[in-house]
């Protein structure tokens, strides 16, 4: 029976104070309204404000409160939440209150009347910054792309997933990942529903670019070979054009002499700088790979566990 499924609600909290309470007010009473066993799991992910505060008040039968030993990050916070979660049918959201707790329902409802293992979520009317939604753009056609699952908004948090996806999610023990993405690679049965979005209540956002950068670099070397394929067939074509262009010098100077062959040195250093640069931005392909390949091998914890209320 649906109605006897627990549902878990897995929340990463990092310097959210500003817009806790809120948060408690909104989404107690949803959870509440929907008659069904529920736990609530907030992961402080080592905020510097006075959030795991606030989150200890509210600890109770029904209110889980993770506390990491420092920052992580979004992504091991939830895995932290979602190890420490025990439903049925997980629901991740973000402390923002950007998509509203409302929506909880709507997810658990079209999880169960479609029997799918992973139901997304496309946030209507965004109401984010311009450069926030082109950069969602960049990452939803990469996913795309990577993935080759046609969904359309993959950077939303608001997400619903079945235990057994969480579970195997958990015991893959990846270090840097894309939750949504990996999720794919072990549900079968996806959907995506239309949700309300809001602005954030208090705060900011704490996606700079340097971590949307990160992100990006996470999903392409988590789920991708094509980068390292990219440079074998562009080293190729480098090294036949080297050697056509170089033909090319030859022959002209042959043909128009050495004067020639001297004024063409802008050119030259133009063609060298360009086959450096190729060779670094390889190289740095490269190290990514083999920057997560020794994460990996040296097997330590994605995240740790201080305490839990």
């Amino acid at each position: 029976m649906s109605a006897d499924r627990k549902i878990s609600v897995v929340i990463p909290v990092y310097n959210e104070e500003k817009g806790l309470e809120m948060l408690f007010q909104k989404l107690v009473p949803v959870m509440e309204g929907m008659a069904r066993d529920y736990e609530i799991v907030l992961v402080d992910d080592g905020s510097t404000d006075g959030s795991l505060e606030i989150l200890r008040k509210h600890a109770d039968e029904k209110i889980m409160v993770v506390e990491l030993s420092r920052n992580y990050g979004q992504h091991a916070a939830v895995f932290a939440g979602f190890e420490s979660s025990d439903g049925d049918i997980i629901i991740t959201m973000d402390a923002d209150l950007q998509n509203p707790p409302e929506e909880i329902p709507n997810l658990v409802k079209t999880m169960e009347e479609g029997d799918f293992e992973v139901v997304g979520t496309i946030r209507k009317c965004r109401k984010d910054t311009f450069f926030r939604k082109k950069a969602s753009l960049v990452v939803n056609g990469m996913t795309r792309r990577i993935t080759g699952i046609m969904l359309h908004d993959w950077g939303c948090m608001l997400r619903a997933y079945r235990r057994k996806v969480v579970e195997y999610m958990v015991n893959s023990r990846e270090h840097s990942t894309f939750i949504p993405a990996l999720a794919t690679t072990f549900a079968k049965r996806i959907t995506e529903i239309e949700v309300s979005h809001a602005e954030r209540f208090a705060g900011e956002s704490k996606y700079s670019l340097a971590k949307l950068i990160s992100l990006h670099f996470d999903l392409i070397t988590s789920f991708s070979e094509f980068p390292l394929k990219l440079m074998l067939y562009l080293g190729f074509f480098l090294a036949l054009g080297g050697v056509g262009f170089g033909i090319f010098l030859a022959t002209a100077r042959l043909y128009f002499g050495a004067l020639w062959a001297a004024q063409g040195v802008f050119t030259l250093f133009a063609v060298l700088f360009f086959f450096v640069g190729a060779q670094f931005l390889a190289f740095g392909i490269m190290g990514e790979y083999v920057g997560r390949i020794y994460r990996e091998v040296k097997r330590r914890p994605p995240y740790t566990i201080r305490r839990i209320y």
